[in-house]
């Protein structure tokens, strides 16, 4: 584990050395500031002034000279194209590869710029955020938002790359021309008029992943990778050996039941919701208390996540195969509260079902065992399998519309979910205990991996430089930047260590994650509104049957992944993620407003309309909201009990056990008023969302 500090000192290009940023001298300055206000020969106003030039004075040095070394490059460029024109006329096969050689050389300088632009960047995000901690302010957002967003913004050109992306088309166009030139092709093929031309040369692989770490740029399978919550935004790379123990772990039949015991449940979760309302009717019970049969699941999903969660520290096959279990119980339950004539049953049925939520151990399995190389298509895999399962649920109950018995027991559109699914966990429970393979050695390996974090904290401990002063002094190595240096690994080693309880953890949260978090709820709220109301307000208004309920529930649920794909591999990529956010979160409540029953008569059109608009951009706010999250979060939460994907689900859960208790409380006193009575705190949480999110845009990068 090494320190920043060091690690630019080693990796810097020589020639370049002067220009880039002076981190060594950065920090001095940030501790002789604090020494300073200590006492009392500075005061706060000064100082942020004081910085601020500082800061800016860097960023001009490396700017300036980045925009020198652009000209250098373009001026090659310009220098080999006259010679590649050349060849185009008169073709000479002998040098056509001294050309290439002479493109891909300016390829390799390229990258060693874009290497120069990523190691200056991370300097100033990490003097920023030393400042942050030396200091108890927020100083690095308002540095970014004054500077970042001003219109000739220095920054923004270390930040951005802003400029690189012309020197990688001139590069891609004419190596591709040169590759068309040594096959000997008659006719001309352009990168520009063939999209999909399959020609790539390496050094524009290795230039493209280098531009893409630096510009954020998405792909669908790194958009919901992130959206899963698993892949870290800068994960870093395991060691080989510690790649190569992840590797024996790696079980391809155990991550395939992982991800169906993620389907099933969210197919479990939805195939009530079109026919919950009606259950309740015959049971003898209001119909409106489908919102406590619908939300008893997520009541206690809240508990099951956090014992699921640290049950999965020891273990993977016994939390699944309890979870199996409890999902069986709570299924039979369910089904037989029909023919017991009992609501209890029926909600102690749906409370089984919520216990048994082992999303947390299918997530912390992709987490831990999937090897670095799968872990993003496993990412993909569990969003994808979870949007099937919302979409399949009311399909399922869709073909459920008929009524027999078997000896005593009643089988028809209220009791079939339940026998369904029960025999669906059954067969996937002896799946389960025949196929699925227990990671070996995983926590013996976390343990020792513990353990040399400790060791690594003892060896660069403040008195290192004290026991070995003799060697540093022959070295001639600064004492005072050691220390700096071992305070920063030190750092690192702590970041390393997962979370343990839920106080550190909230201490971990910014403003900025608790406003996305608060985002996060607001969007689940609102989505359990629009679903678990569904029937009750489509039979009240349209007197619409169950199968055309779940018609419409399941054409919601398959706008899911098209809506991923279209932000994930376009819209990311051409709107900042932020700016997605805040319209998304605005056309959600333009969503929730066209709901409302006015003076004018309800239509469907009005319904389906609205439900659409509100669905879709709630989608698309949970797939940025939780991409930018797994940015911004701490690195301390992406392991251990209380990790950030324990948290989001929390948050989720909560806002829908929140909406379907209203829907129950509304509907129990009027029904007639359930649509704009629950329709109302969904629009007032939206909007107070909107505002939470003005006020830490600067902050979301």
């Amino acid at each position: 584990m090494v320190a920043f500090g060091k690690k630019l000192r080693e990796s810097q290009i020589q020639e370049w050395k002067g220009y880039y940023i002076n981190y060594k001298f950065m920090k001095k300055k940030v501790k002789r500031y604090t020494e300073q206000i200590e006492v009392g020969a500075q005061d706060h106003h000064n100082v942020l002034r004081d910085f601020s030039l500082l800061l800016d004075n860097q960023i001009e040095k490396i700017v300036l000279f980045l925009l020198e070394q652009q000209g250098v490059l373009a001026g090659r460029l310009t220098r080999i194209g006259e010679d590649h024109q050349s060849l185009v006329q008169q073709p000479d096969y002998s040098k056509i590869s001294d050309v290439q050689e002479a493109y891909r050389e300016v390829g390799r300088d390229l990258l060693k710029l874009l290497y120069f632009v990523e190691m200056n960047a991370t300097g100033l995000r990490k003097i920023l955020k030393k400042f942050d901690k030396r200091f108890g302010y927020k100083f690095a957002n308002y540095y970014v938002k004054t500077r970042a967003n001003h219109p000739y913004s220095q920054l923004r050109q270390v930040l951005r790359h802003v400029g690189i992306g012309a020197v990688v088309g001139v590069l891609s166009h004419n190596l591709a021309d040169i590759h068309d030139l040594q096959k000997c092709q008659e006719s001309y093929i352009s990168i520009y008029d063939q999209p999909s031309y399959a020609h790539q040369d390496p050094i524009l692989v290795s230039i493209k992943a280098a531009t893409d770490k630096l510009s954020n740029s998405t792909s669908f399978l790194q958009f919901l990778g992130r959206h899963a919550f698993i892949m870290q935004q800068e994960e870093l790379s395991p060691s080989p050996s510690e790649e190569n123990t992840i590797d024996e772990r790696y079980h391809f039949m155990s991550l395939l039941l992982n991800l169906a015991s993620t389907f099933l449940y969210m197919v479990n979760t939805y195939i009530v919701v079109p026919t919950a309302d009606n259950y309740s009717l015959n049971l003898g019970a209001a119909a409106s208390v489908c919102g406590v049969v619908i939300g008893s699941m997520a009541v206690a999903q809240v508990f099951a996540s956090v014992y699921f969660s640290a049950w999965s520290n020891r273990s993977y096959l016994k939390p699944l195969i309890f979870s199996t279990i409890v999902l069986l119980i709570g299924n039979v339950m369910y089904a037989l509260a029909y023919d017991l004539n009992s609501v209890v049953v029926l909600l102690m049925g749906r409370l089984f079902c919520g216990l048994g939520s082992a999303r947390a151990v299918n997530r912390r399995y992709i987490s831990d065992c999937v090897p670095v190389k799968l872990r993003m298509q496993a990412s993909a895999g569990f969003v994808s399998a979870s949007a099937l399962g919302m979409a399949c649920g009311p399909a399922i109950a869709c073909l459920l519309q008929t009524e027999f018995r078997i000896y005593n027991l009643t089988m028809n559109q209220d009791t079939l979910p339940g026998w369904v699914m029960a025999v669906a966990w059954l067969v996937y429970l002896l799946w389960l205990c025949t196929c699925f393979k227990e990671p070996e050695n995983l926590w013996a390996y976390e343990a020792e991996t513990g353990e040399q974090a400790v060791h690594i904290a003892v060896e660069n401990s403040p008195t290192q430089p004290l026991l070995m002063y003799s060697e540093a002094k022959e070295h001639d190595v600064d004492v005072d930047e050691e220390k700096d240096d071992d305070e920063e690994v030190y750092d690192q080693t702590e970041s390393q260590k997962p979370v343990t309880s839920i106080a550190l953890a909230y201490k971990l949260l910014t403003p900025s994650v608790k406003v996305q978090l608060f985002v996060y709820f607001m969007l689940k709220y609102a989505m359990e509104i629009l679903l678990a109301e569904s029937s009750l307000i489509t039979e009240h208004y349209f007197i619409w049957s169950t199968t055309k309920v779940a018609i419409f529930l399941a054409c919601l649920g398959l706008t899911v992944l098209p809506v991923n794909i279209i932000i994930g591999s376009y819209i990311s990529n051409i709107f900042e993620e932020r700016q997605v956010l805040l319209t998304s979160e605005i056309m959600v409540c333009i969503g929730l407003l066209l709901s409302f029953h006015t003076l004018i008569p309800y239509s469907v059109t009005q319904y389906v309309g609205s439900a659409l608009i509100t669905f879709v951009s709630a989608e698309v706010l949970e797939g940025v909201n939780l991409s930018l999250l797994s940015k911004m979060m701490s690195s301390r939460l992406s392991r251990g009990t209380f990790n950030g994907g324990l948290l989001s689900t929390e948050a989720g859960t909560l806002a829908r056990v929140i909406a379907d208790g209203t829907i129950t409380i509304v509907g129990y006193f009027s029904e007639s008023k359930l649509l704009n009575l629950t329709l109302l705190p969904a629009l007032l949480i939206c909007i107070s969302s909107i505002a939470a999110t003005c006020c830490t845009y600067n902050s979301l990068y």
